[in-house]
This record gives structure tokens, C-alpha cells and sequence, in this order.
């Protein structure tokens, strides 16, 4: 997938190495001193332990700050970040806070925080509707004072309101099915789906970078899980082909259905999916299709519906798509939209939908207010708008991120815009630095990414203006400059592909081979779906 310079994944590895080494050092001191000190819990194991607690504790509380940061405003182009200090080395984080006695109000106490006003590089939020907007807002409004904040019930009891129905039969319509179901979250819509879709002597075919709530889904289903190369639909075909050849384990009976998931937009990567190929593949090997279009839908295609509309697949080839309305819409919660039979079958079954809360009212509203504004219906032009500026900022910020000369991952016409950092002291460096100059940007890195990619990733909104993005050019370049990320234009240097050393071109381009690593094998892979 990508080619890690040799030098680059040498000193990464060296730059881990070094942490964990000062890591299991502190702990070796930590466990004489702690032989000294009594302990309540004698007899017990230890709640939290093995690699994962020390990962936490002697890695990722180092920069802790750059992550979880509180926001006081709406997630709009421009909003106000909470600052935070620490009196432990970044074990805990505090507010700053000033405590204010109004003589008014005789005594009355009110703490307020010191907050940044920065640019926002880092919200779903891809069409603006995440701020109040002047047809949403009034109508979200209106149905809290009808509705109230929450149903306080799940949908087969007493949670199944007239907003609920109304908000199915507009996502069915805007999607292209004959019918969806809703549900209250994104991430909960895909891990309680899967389960009920397959179990055992089922084949679940994955993409390697698919989102940890597929992964989580498709393990908890009890199906046989096979993965294929990231986006290669020859790699696809390959696995497809021997799986139906072999049949079940030790039985080799047929699978009795086989499922193929791939997303619209992989949100670590800004990939598109490569979908008419693979509806081929399927449609010859009589498999499933399930598409998550958590980043795609209403953010993609002329009129906002997603991959299909964009890649021109009919969504009758599609099985099953799923997607999310915490990006695009500005709410929260997810739907499945497939065949009536099929979404009958799921509110009959799916215990996300027979168990949990309705979606909340207001939040229903949204999404109908919102996806009435994308195709038209509140009486102007807005919507197209918001979609055609979503487009060419996306496009505009990609392509000037790359003539600067960043490692820029992804396709155009995606919102999401990975730039690769590697090395783990970057991490902390490139958001803080960023945060100086009052830009908000999100960096990821391991578990929610193999050890030696680590990236920033930046998402842009159709709210940006064209000051904003060039304001937020002007400090990525300044910042990627002190770290050194753009990429010097020397003949060749030494990389590693899969462990493989290699010798290329400095100009580092994405590559389509075998994924180094896959989050299918990477416990306790983090994610943000909804």
C-alpha cells in the first residue's frame, strides 16, 4: 500500500524501540518500589495489564494533549478550543480556569475556561451542517418542543415516533433502496448488524483497512473471516475463488453466503472504494455486497449520494449499504438500506434496533432538514452549492499539499486528506505546533494505524472558505518545514515494502501492493465512526 523509505522506517523503528526500552525501565523501579508499598488488593491480577496498559501509560499519556482536546462552540470552519495544562507529566489534564464572584448575584460562582479560537481541520462536519443553519436549525428546534430531547424508549415499545418513520422513508428515497432502517449510532449500526446478517458457515470477505466496527461486527458473527489486499479487486477475486473452492473448514461443505464489505471512503486512508470492479467480482462469484458509506454519503457524487452516484454503479447492485449521519448531516445515529424483505427481517431481529433508544428526535430532524437542503427542497440552491464548494476545496487543498511536497494519501474528490508523519515524535510536534498557530488538525497513529504510519489527518468542509484553507496552507508548510515532512528531491533512497529493503525513487508515491499490516490483526484497533 504505501512505501516507507528505508531511513524513514529505520529510525521509526529505532524512535519505538528507544520509548519502549525507557518504558520497561521505569516499570522495572515501578514494580521494586511498588514490592515495598502494601497493597488493598492483594491476591487480585491486575485489571489492567500486558502490552496495552503499557502502551497507554508509558506512550500515549506522553502526548495525551494532542488527543481528546474540548471544544466550547459548534464544530463549524472556525471554532473554540479548550486549553489544558498538566501539573504530571501529562497524566492528567486541567482546564484553565479563572473562579469569578459576581457581586450581583451575591456570591454566585461561575468557572470559565481559557479557549483558542482555531481553524477546524478536523470535524466530519464535510457539508457545514453541523453550525446552526437558517433551514435546519428553526425546524430541529420546533421538533424538541414537540418530541422532547429523547424518546426514552427503544422503537418496538414506545420510542417508534411519526419523525422516525418519516426519517426512513427520506433516507430510502436518498439512497436509492426500497427501504432503511435507522438506528442511534454509527458505529453500533455496522458491530450489531453483521452479527445478524451471518453466523456461522457464512464467509465474510473484508477489506484489510475496513473500520474497527466492521472488524468487531464480522468477529462477533461467529462467520469464517478472510481478508483481501486494501482496494485490489484482483486480490479480491483470488481470495473469492479459492475460499468457494475449499468450501467450509473440515467439513468443505458450501458456505451458505458469502458477504463482501468494502467502504465508499476508508477514513484513515481517503481512498475511494474501488466499487464497479468489485460489483463485478461479486456479481460473478454470487457474493453479498456491503458498502459503508460513513464518509461518502453526502459528501461525494452530484447530487450528494455517495460512491454509486460518483463511480455510476446502480445501487441495485449493492446488497446492502450502510452509512452514517455524523459526517455530511451534522446529527448522529446510522441506517442500513437494502430490500424491504431485508429491513423487515433486521427490525425483527437486530437487537441495535430491538434493544437501544430510538435515534432522538431532533437528531431525526436534522437529517431530514438536511438532506431536504442537499437535494432542493427547501427552495434554493444551497445544497448543490455546498456540494460543488466541498469538491473544489477538497481538490484545491490536496492538490497544494502536494506541490509543497507532502506524503499526501487518498483520492480526489475525498474530504479526507491524510498527510504521513512516521516518526512517533512528529505526532505530538505537528498538532501542537499546528494548535500554536491556531489550527486544529487530528493526528492518528498506533493501534489505529500500523506502528510505522502514523499520519495527520486533515477534513475539509464545504463551510472553508478560500482565506481559511489558504491561512491553513500557510502553517502546514510552515510546520511540515521544522519537521522536515515534505520530501527533498534527491535521486534515490533505501525503503521497506513489507519488511523488504528496496531501493526507489524519493518522490514517494502510494503504492497498490500488499498491505504491510491489516487492522484485522491489530487488537484493539481504534476508530471514529459516528
Amino acid at each position: 500500500m504505501i512505501t516507507i523509505p528505508y531511513l524513514t522506517a529505520l529510525t521509526t523503528y529505532f524512535s519505538y524501540g528507544l520509548l519502549f526500552a525507557f518504558g520497561q525501565f521505569r516499570d522495572f523501579f515501578r514494580k521494586i518500589i511498588d514490592w515495598w508499598n502494601s497493597s488493598n488488593l492483594q491476591g487480585y491480577a491486575p485489571i489492567c495489564l500486558g502490552l496495552e496498559d503499557f502502551y497507554i501509560r508509558r506512550l500515549y499519556l506522553r502526548i495525551q494533549d494532542c488527543f481528546g482536546r474540548p471544544i466550547a462552540s459548534a464544530p463549524d470552519a472556525w471554532f473554540d478550543v479548550v486549553e489544558r495544562y498538566s501539573n504530571d507529566n501529562n497524566k492528567t489534564l486541567k482546564v484553565f480556569g479563572v473562579l469569578w464572584i459576581t457581586l450581583i448575584k451575591c456570591l454566585l460562582c461561575r468557572r470559565t475556561s481559557k479557549k483558542s479560537r482555531c481553524l477546524n481541520l478536523g470535524s466530519y462536519n464535510y457539508l457545514g451542517f453541523a453550525a446552526s443553519d437558517e433551514y435546519c436549525t428553526p425546524r430541529v428546534i420546533e421538533s424538541l418542543k414537540r418530541f422532547s430531547p429523547s424518546t426514552c424508549s427503544t422503537r418496538v415499545d414506545g420510542g417508534n415516533t411519526t419523525i422516525h418513520k418519516e426519517l426512513e422513508e427520506c433516507v430510502a428515497n436518498f439512497v436509492g433502496k426500497p427501504a432503511a432502517i435507522v438506528f442511534g449510532m454509527g458505529y453500533v449500526t455496522n458491530s450489531a448488524i453483521l452479527p445478524v446478517l451471518i453466523g456461522k458457515g457464512g464467509l465474510i470477505i473484508s477489506d484489510s483497512l475496513n473500520h474497527n466496527s466492521i472488524v468487531n461486527g464480522a468477529r462477533g458473527s461467529g462467520a469464517t473471516i478472510r481478508v483481501f489486499q486494501h482496494n485490489t479487486p484482483s486480490h479480491l477475486e483470488k481470495v473469492l475463488r479459492e475460499q468457494i473452492a475449499e468450501g467450509q473448514p473440515r467439513t468443505r461443505r458450501p458456505w451458505k453466503k458469502i458477504i463482501v464489505i468494502v467502504e465508499g471512503i476508508y477514513s484513515m486512508e481517503g481512498e475511494l472504494c474501488k466499487l464497479p470492479e468489485i460489483v463485478v467480482i461479486c456479481k460473478k462469484y454470487r457474493a453479498y455486497v456491503y458498502l459503508d458509506e460513513a464518509h461518502s454519503i453526502g459528501a461525494v457524487g452530484k447530487t450528494g449520494r455517495g460512491v454509486c452516484e460518483l463511480l455510476g454503479v446502480d445501487t441495485a447492485d449493492v446488497d446492502i449499504m450502510m452509512g452514517t449521519f455524523t459526517k455530511s448531516f451534522g446529527s448522529c445515529g446510522g441506517y442500513i438500506a437494502g430490500s424491504k424483505e431485508l429491513v423487515e427481517y433486521l427490525k425483527y431481529t437486530c437487537p441495535a434496533h430491538l434493544y437501544a433508544t430510538s435515534i432522538s428526535p431532533p437528531a431525526a430532524q436534522q437529517i431530514i432538514s438536511s438532506i431536504k437542503v442537499i437535494l432542493g427542497e427547501d427552495g434554493t440552491s444551497r445544497g448543490a452549492q455546498k456540494l460543488a464548494r466541498i469538491g473544489e476545496n477538497s481538490n484545491f487543498f490536496r492538490s497544494e499539499l502536494q506541490k509543497m511536497g507532502f506524503e499526501v494519501l487518498g483520492d480526489n474528490d475525498s474530504p479526507v486528506m491524510p498527510i504521513m508523519l512516521y516518526n512517533p515524535a512528529k505526532i505530538p510536534a505537528f498538532s501542537r505546533e499546528c494548535l500554536k498557530k491556531n489550527v486544529a488538525v487530528v493526528t492518528v497513529a498506533f493501534p489505529a494505524t500500523p506502528l510505522l504510519l502514523a499520519r495527520a489527518r486533515i477534513c475539509i468542509s464545504a463551510s472553508h472558505s478560500k482565506e481559511d484553507l489558504l491561512r491553513a496552507l500557510e502553517v502546514i508548510s510552515e510546520v511540515g518545514d521544522l519537521l522536515h515532512l515534505t520530501i527533498p528531491p534527491v535521486l534515490t533512497i533505501g525503503s521497506v515494502i513489507d519488511g523488504v529493503p528496496k531501493v526507489r525513487s524519493a518522490i514517494r508515491e502510494p503504492d497498490l501492493g500488499p498491505v504491510s499490516r491489516s487492522r484485522w490483526f491489530t487488537k484493539g484497533a481504534i476508530h471514529d465512526l459516528g
